[in-house]
């Protein structure tokens, strides 16, 4: 059985799920370092997590020790590898396991640090989205 990778401290797991195009993750991966100049993500690009769903993910959760439980996590899934945002799938796995929202990548350092650090929590910025599940509301700022 797969076990959830763990994110380096003060940062949010950014894992895997889409294996269909290389130069999307890279860019990816550069967009979100390109943030700030703190790193905000652990990446994890392992193909075991391919297209892996979120009740997968909260299954997987469950499961874990306490020690290696997650609070909440980012998917890099086909829609974050397609879109011209590249909107991330923000899974809760801790308050309201599989509660999701996505997030464009240009917010992605803002939301991060405030998750990782507990000044927000998930479910405040899932129920700051639009009609379409996306947290927007750093762009009416």
């Amino acid at each position: 059985m797969i076990r959830l990778p763990q994110p380096a401290d003060l940062t949010s797991l950014v894992l895997r799920t889409d294996f269909a195009d290389d130069t999307a993750w890279h860019a990816l991966q550069e967009q979100i370092g390109l943030l700030d100049r703190h790193p905000h993500a652990t990446f994890v690009s392992d193909a075991a997590y391919a297209g892996i769903s979120v009740q997968a993910i909260v299954d997987l959760d469950a499961a874990a020790r306490d020690d290696d439980k997650l609070t909440y996590l980012f998917l890099a899934d086909t829609i974050t590898m397609t879109d011209d945002e590249n909107p991330l799938l923000a899974v809760d796995t801790y308050d309201e396991p599989g509660r999701t929202f996505r997030l464009p990548v240009r917010w992605y350092a803002d939301v991060s640090t405030n998750l990782s650090i507990g000044n927000v929590d998930f479910a405040d910025l899932a129920g700051a989205t639009d009609e379409a599940g996306t947290y927007r509301v750093l762009d009416r700022e």
